[in-house]
């Protein structure tokens, strides 16, 4: 089911809502978190009913490690032999979380690459991405370390489903820590309705609900066709920068629709966009885009790789491999770690200029920053090698360079002039909604854009993140 759907907005949303808070207020505080998970499953079935099992299995199996490590730390008088007995436990519960992840996101790249290095003609597998299978298991991957090292404990089976399952982070995130998240649902306040978390929610909601089925899915026919047919100097560019607008508005539309909707619950999903094209540097970028993903990478990669601890060579590689990780994590291709490989290096080239202690203007830094944003953008969202090559010639000016502006690229030109202050210069809705207090003028508000969404909601099409 899709936040940008009639059926969620006008049915699944109101009704898990109500029955939610009708239950708590009957003092039914676990049938409200039994309701609320089997809710959940039931967003996640409409997609494909197929893979229900698949996210129970995976729940099942995390649950059951997670246990394995409390038990184990809590019963053993030996605290030397625990922690081995414990980390033996966490390697198994990683891996097969990491094997299972294997299969289903990179089985046919493998399958392919060594066919073309051997010559051995293997079939393969076809099988369907399942729907956020790599929010949920880099979520119980971050609950397993957690609970080795004593951060988080989770008895109660009802509790896990809905920390997994909740289904406002479930498709596409944000990335959650078990502490971040259950202790809102046990709160006593947040079991009763708050008019002021409404409000705000839907408002958020509606912003993001705007940014995607308005602005992200009118950029979408642009950057497709861009992406299939542009070669030239200027529809390469245009190309290249209405999908750099097209992924900030979608993935920032998906990101508020899932704070409001959790808002309405009384939970606050963590911060996970903060206008990640104002930044000023490649660091300055990965700490304002997909910010838990980010967090995660630090956590339980880079810092275990050994961080900053081993020296400053060592260091640079380990930024390097973590943005590799990275890049693989969004999909099974070269093109994908190529750009994972490109952040890494902006990463590794900021940290040596800084050592120089040269200073450069900041609108300056900006742009180059934002240039190569946009430049590694083509390899994250080409199909092919052979796509991102073309474009690249096509930006480079070494396919030619012809000004004339084709009356087919007016279009997008406009919107993203448009736009641009939006991106550049505005609030985002974070700190909109840290400010927003209910009025007249903020009803009005939501109101123009929810009613000018529902125009565009016909043309319903999935979230970007969806396939990764």
């Amino acid at each position: 089911m899709l936040f940008n759907s009639y059926p969620f907005i006008f049915v699944f949303l109101p009704i898990t809502v109500l029955v939610y808070f009708m239950l708590n207020r009957l003092r039914y505080g676990l049938a409200a978190k039994c309701w609320l998970a089997l809710s959940s499953l039931f967003f996640y079935s409409w997609w494909n009913i197929s893979y229900l099992p698949l996210l129970l299995g995976s729940i099942a199996f995390n649950y059951a490690v997670g246990r394995l490590l409390q038990a184990r730390q809590a019963h053993s008088l030996d605290q030397t032999a625990s922690r081995r007995g414990a980390k033996g436990i966490l390697i198994a519960g990683i891996s097969g979380n990491v094997l299972l992840l294997i299969y289903y996101k990179y089985a046919d790249f493998f399958i392919v690459n060594i066919g073309a290095a051997t010559g051995w003609e293997v079939p393969l597998l076809n099988l369907v991405l399942p729907l956020g299978i790599s929010f949920f298991t880099f979520t119980q991957i971050a609950y397993l370390v957690d609970a080795y090292k004593g951060k988080a404990r989770e008895y109660n089976l009802i509790n896990y489903v809905l920390f997994v399952t909740f289904y406002p982070h479930l498709i596409a995130g944000p990335i959650l820590h078990h502490g971040e998240m259950m202790p809102q649902f046990d709160r006593v306040r947040g079991k009763l309705w708050d008019w002021g978390n409404a409000a705000n929610g839907i408002f958020i909601f509606c912003i993001g609900l705007f940014k995607k089925v308005v602005i992200a899915d009118t950029l979408a026919v642009y950057a497709n066709t861009g992406f299939d047919t542009a070669s030239g100097f200027v529809d390469s560019w245009v190309a290249a920068l209405s999908y750099t607008f097209q992924l900030y508005f979608d993935f920032s539309g998906y990101t508020d629709m899932a704070i409001g909707a959790a808002l309405l619950f009384n939970i606050r999903l963590p911060q996970n966009f903060n206008s990640p094209y104002k930044a000023v540097n490649i660091q300055d970028f990965w700490r304002r885009w997909h910010m838990t993903l980010s967090r995660f990478l630090r956590d339980y990669i880079y810092i275990p790789l050994g961080g900053n601890r081993r020296g400053e060579a060592i260091m640079l590689r380990n930024l390097v491999l973590t943005f590799l990780i990275g890049g693989l994590w969004h999909g099974a291709g070269w093109t994908f770690l190529f750009w994972g490989l490109l952040h890494g290096v902006g990463q590794v080239i900021q940290r040596l200029w800084g050592k120089l202690g040269i200073t450069m203007p900041r609108v300056l830094a900006w742009a180059i920053t934002f240039v190569f944003i946009t430049v590694t953008w083509v390899f994250f969202r080409a199909e092919s090698w052979a796509d991102a090559m073309r474009l690249m010639k096509g930006m480079s000016g070494l396919s030619g360079i012809h000004l004339n502006l084709d009356t087919a690229l007016l279009e997008p030109v406009a919107i993203m002039i448009l736009i641009a202050p939006i991106v550049f210069f505005c609030r985002n809705s974070s700190e909109l909604s840290v400010s927003f207090r209910p009025n007249f003028r903020q009803a009005v508000v939501c109101a123009v854009l929810f009613v000018i969404s529902l125009m565009y909601i016909t043309r319903i099409s999935e979230f970007l993140y969806f396939n990764f």
